[in-house]
């Protein structure tokens, strides 16, 4: 199993950055008060800045013109470091299982979306690109499929996609459960952000992770240089 980042992708983003989390062993009922309390302390750290129009803070500004180029608009489809960070703002971020509070714990401290998925529910290779809009999915939350849009960007499988518009909303059909054991998980990174903030954000879910779950992760860095990882191992 790999990860690639195609053409399409890197036509919009040259300058993008990803960073992949292959998390094994973990065991996603333990400590659940413990990650629920990091996730409340990330939201609260955030929640008491309160610095004027999340809209245009220096975390959610890149990711809007990102969706604007791909044809999404940002005020229906956030992208996941801006729902997380209205949501602190308003005090209402959700704790959902273990390994997502931590997640969202990171992407919280370093301003970086972050998502995942069981990885024994993924099929085949894991692509970053454009969809060609007949893609089946259908959403954490939905009943039906929902399609992407032609030209979105969107995480896909063999048998799908996994998450729509880069990190806005992710399938059912992969999601971390108390079962889930292995896990890949993706930041992304956008400039300003640079490579050693991602590579910081990634070094500390992997910590969080073993400190929290038991889980061991591998760590890396993709770019337009190196636009590939294997997923094993």
């Amino acid at each position: 199993m790999r990860l690639r980042i195609e053409e399409p992708f890197w036509g919009l983003f040259p300058d993008a950055r990803i960073g992949i989390e292959i998390a094994r062993g973990v065991d996603n009922a333990a400590r659940a008060e413990a990650a629920r309390s990091t996730l409340v302390e990330a939201a609260g750290a955030v929640a008491a800045l309160g610095d004027g129009d999340v809209a245009i803070h220096p975390w959610v500004a890149p990711w809007r013109e990102a969706y604007r180029a791909f044809g999404a608009k940002p005020s229906k489809y956030r992208s996941s470091i801006e729902g997380l960070r209205r949501s602190a703002r308003g005090g209402g971020v959700r704790s959902v299982k273990p390994l997502v509070d931590l997640y969202n714990a990171v992407s919280l401290r370093h301003g970086l979306p972050c998502r995942g998925e069981d990885r024994a529910a993924v099929r085949g290779d894991v692509r970053l690109t454009r969809a060609e809009g007949d893609e089946r999915i259908v959403p954490l939350g939905a009943a039906e499929p929902q399609p992407p849009a032609p030209g979105e960007v969107v995480y896909r499988d063999d048998l799908g996609v996994l998450c729509r518009a880069w990190n806005w909303r992710e399938a059912d059909r992969t999601k971390l459960t108390e079962a889930t054991r292995d896990a890949l998980l993706v930041l992304g990174a956008l400039p300003p952000s640079s490579e050693t903030q991602l590579r910081v954000a990634c070094d500390d879910l992997a910590a969080s992770i073993w400190d929290h779950l038991g889980g061991r992760c591998r760590v890396v860095l993709l770019d337009a240089a190196s636009p590939a990882a294997a997923l094993d191992g």
